[in-house]
């Protein structure tokens, strides 16, 4: 038996002793020793997340998708050898046989299982956690437990910043400083752009103040500067469109947020701006790189981290409520073995 984090009904959810995951043919079960809190986890809990209304999950489900941790056993076709590397993995699990699946789109496979999220495979916000092994990503064995929960958002991350295809010195605003806001913000300033951040509240643009990014803005007092890219990292309805106004004509806006309900974007300010829109999901072809800038040092995730809990304290924060003694981030950590 282990201990698991279970969402039972809308704001309803509890630490359960559920059999412990065995690996089937080709999956491995890792020990998890870090999960992060996402964004998603908290639609869940709430009961607005659209795949509990189209089928794709139902309650009670077990949610986690940003994690780390080490191998402990392996199921039939696995190399032995994969037994104590520390790993984390991709959230998107396709079909593997579908056009998509075969040119390599498999995070957009319309028969997906997501981990922690859709399909019923069961989540990372528990001691233990089985996946395939192909999903698997090896960490440095020297790699901060806490940098390891941060690939697959940072995964997600750093594809916004590709999609923006920004040369150095280039100017980029990021609208929503939250996790993935401020990890676009670190990753474009490590590949040289100018970065400003946009942001509602005072509370995060100070914290991204604390982190060196000096051009912080409301839209009150966003300057009238040309900007070359625009990424939309924010949960606004509104944002979308802003994006679009703002970008400088022949410019890249990259849409990586998700609003709660539809967003509405003039399409004429596109084509008569000859401006580019790219669309994110998922971190899957980002992982790699994550992974390579996070051990390099090019990129620190740590500061976005406040407060790592125990699996007994997360109903508390997803229903809004932060750790005591917390630090100014936007990040909760769990690690189930508290």
């Amino acid at each position: 038996m282990m201990r698991a984090f279970m969402i039972t009904a809308p704001n309803h959810a509890e630490v359960r002793e559920v059999p412990a995951p065995v690996a089937a043919a080709g999956e491995v079960v890792v020990d998890v020793e870090r999960a992060g809190v996402c964004g998603t986890d908290v639609e869940f809990y709430t009961g607005e997340m659209a795949y509990l209304h189209q089928g794709h999950a139902a309650f009670p489900m077990s949610i986690g998708h940003e994690w780390m941790g080490t191998v402990a056993s392996v199921g039939p076709g696995v190399d032995p050898a994969w037994i104590g590397y520390r790993v984390t993995g991709d959230t998107m699990l396709g079909c593997g046989d579908c056009r998509r699946c075969r040119s390599g789109h498999q995070h957009v496979c319309a028969d997906r299982q997501e981990v922690g999220i859709r399909g019923g495979r069961s989540g990372a916000l528990a001691e233990q956690l089985a996946v395939p092994v192909t999903s698997l990503h090896r960490l440095p064995d020297d790699l901060d437990p806490a940098i390891g929960a941060m690939v697959e958002p940072g995964g997600n991350a750093l594809r916004a910043v590709e999609g923006a295809a920004l040369d150095p010195g280039d100017r980029l605003l990021i609208l929503g400083p939250g996790t993935i806001g401020l990890l676009c913000a670190m990753f474009a300033r490590a590949a040289g752009a100018e970065v400003h951040l946009l942001g509602r509240s005072s509370r995060s643009l100070e914290f991204a103040r604390s982190l060196g990014f000096e051009h912080t803005w409301n839209e009150d007092t966003l300057p009238d500067l040309p900007f070359d890219a625009v990424i939309e990292a924010s949960n606004s309805v509104r944002m979308p469109a802003l994006a679009v106004n703002t970008v400088e004509p022949g410019g890249r806006v990259v849409f990586i947020g998700l609003a709660g309900e539809p967003s509405l974007i003039d399409t004429r300010d596109l084509a008569l701006g000859d401006v580019t829109a790219v669309g994110i999901l998922s971190a899957s072809p980002g992982l790699a790189g994550a992974i390579d800038a996070f051990a390099s040092g090019a990129v620190d995730p740590r500061p976005l981290v406040a407060a790592t809990i125990p699996l007994e304290s997360l109903a508390a924060v997803l229903g809004g409520a932060r750790p005591d003694d917390s630090g100014g981030g936007p990040k909760i950590h769990i690690d189930p073995r508290l």
